[in-house]
């Protein structure tokens, strides 16, 4: 079965085990991780005593639009209904927000009787960044717990999930976008056609939207298999991206390599019919840098698969040597890329003591699946571990620094991806 074709504004479910991209068949899986919890499922101490959900981890290519995928295993409701990561504990992003939201302010001239509306918009970080600035903003964001806290910051937000019917109710309204922006939410989106035709009718004629999202290519390039959890239904390139977003009517103009999660992209695209706004040559380099890295190519993906299984005995090498010394290590981090590290690599309190994150939402609790120990920072200085593997590897540079104390008792970090590295 060829990929589905369908008209321009159309909304297509994809049957289970078709590609979401296209709507072909899928075949068997090049990437086995191995069953997993939900990757954001940390544990209260009284559900130590309890069994814990697992589900396959297996990551599929589609042979037609090559379009990286797992299949559904959970509803977005049960993984995102009460969601434990908060974007303001990271002082990085913060910084990388503040500085998107001057820059679109300047190409844009958006002003008071403009909107700014985010899809998945969180706490609320970004859409300070406009009101600040006294530009009228909306987010919209379906996790109740994280929504509450971006409400309780004076942003106005509409906690349902976006898609097309939201769009158009917003539409109706006289809510359309001059700046539509979603930052890391496309990955987490199961229906592409539904969001992506919302992103359509959610757009003003003459408006902008802007998405964020990690780059595959560097996803295969730098190794960063622990990217690839059960709340990231889909991993893009920008060609498929640029193909799924002309089946509705818009444009991609512009793109961005960034540096964020370890390589991504922003995207930017209008309305097909919008001449304000001409196509940059970089969306083309873009396209053509993936296809020469064979990300069109089937092989390319098997052999990614089997550096995957590498980078997993180079680990539990270095982890055995060490604790053989008698060495202590301590985790950086609660990351849910961490939790698909440590559960594919077998790694728990064998290995790892315990883990510390900045996020009060997080202390207190366990890792889900290896059950490892989450403390506040502070239990670093306290216990002196010999290494501290910093799980949010993106990190790195910002969490050796705020964590430089380590270095007074001769400790040193570790971070897992590309490589195990000590430093």
């Amino acid at each position: 079965m060829g990929p589905a074709v369908r008209p321009e504004g159309s909304v297509v479910t994809a049957p289970r085990g078709s590609c979401r991209g296209c709507g072909t068949a899928l075949a068997a899986p090049f990437l086995d991780l191995g069953p997993s919890p939900l990757a954001n499922s940390y544990l209260e101490p009284a559900h130590l005593g309890q069994p814990e959900p697992f589900y396959p981890l297996d990551v599929h290519v589609c042979e037609a639009c090559f379009l990286v995928q797992l299949t559904e295993v959970q509803s977005p409701a049960a993984i995102f209904g009460d969601y434990a990561y908060f974007s303001s504990y990271s002082t990085s992003w913060l910084r990388h927000a503040a500085d998107y939201a001057s820059a679109m302010v300047d190409r844009l001239g958006l002003d008071a009787r403009s909107l700014v509306v985010e899809v998945a918009s969180n706490d609320g970080y970004l859409l300070r960044c406009f009101r600040e600035r006294s530009i009228p903003v909306l987010g919209i964001e379906p996790a109740r717990n994280v929504a509450v806290a971006a409400e309780a910051a004076g942003i106005p937000t509409i906690m349902e999930f976006f898609g097309a019917r939201l769009a158009q109710d917003l539409a109706d309204s006289g809510r359309q976008a001059d700046l539509l922006v979603g930052n890391n939410v496309l990955a987490h989106v199961p229906a592409l056609d539904d969001f992506v035709e919302g992103l359509r009718r959610a757009l003003k004629p003459r408006g902008l939207v802007t998405l964020e999202f990690p780059h595959l290519l560097r996803l295969m390039a730098e190794n960063q298999f622990d990217t690839i959890y059960h709340e990231h239904f889909s991993y893009f390139s920008l060609a498929v991206v640029r193909e799924i977003f002309a089946r509705h009517g818009l444009t991609v103009v512009d793109v961005e390599e960034l540096a964020t999660h370890g390589g991504s992209l922003r995207v930017h695209a209008r309305h097909r019919g919008d001449p304000t706004q001409p196509v940059s040559e970089r969306v083309a380099a873009v396209v053509a840098a993936e296809e020469a890295a064979g990300l069109r190519t089937l092989e390319t993906y098997h052999a990614f698969a089997e550096q995957v299984r590498e980078t997993k005995r180079a680990l539990l090498d270095f982890l055995i040597a060490t604790k053989r010394k008698g060495h202590s290590i301590a985790g950086y981090g609660a990351p849910a890329k961490g939790n698909t590290l440590l559960n594919y690599c077998g790694v728990r309190t064998d290995f790892i003591d315990y883990t510390v994150d900045r996020s009060p939402h997080k202390q207190g609790r366990f890792l889900p699946g290896t059950r490892i120990p989450i403390h506040a920072p502070e239990r670093i200085a306290e216990t002196k571990p010999d290494y501290v593997l910093i799980l949010p590897w993106n990190l790195r540079d910002e969490i050796a620094e705020q964590m430089a104390v380590v270095r007074e008792w001769g400790g040193r970090f570790l971070v897992p991806i590309p490589r195990i590295e000590a430093f």
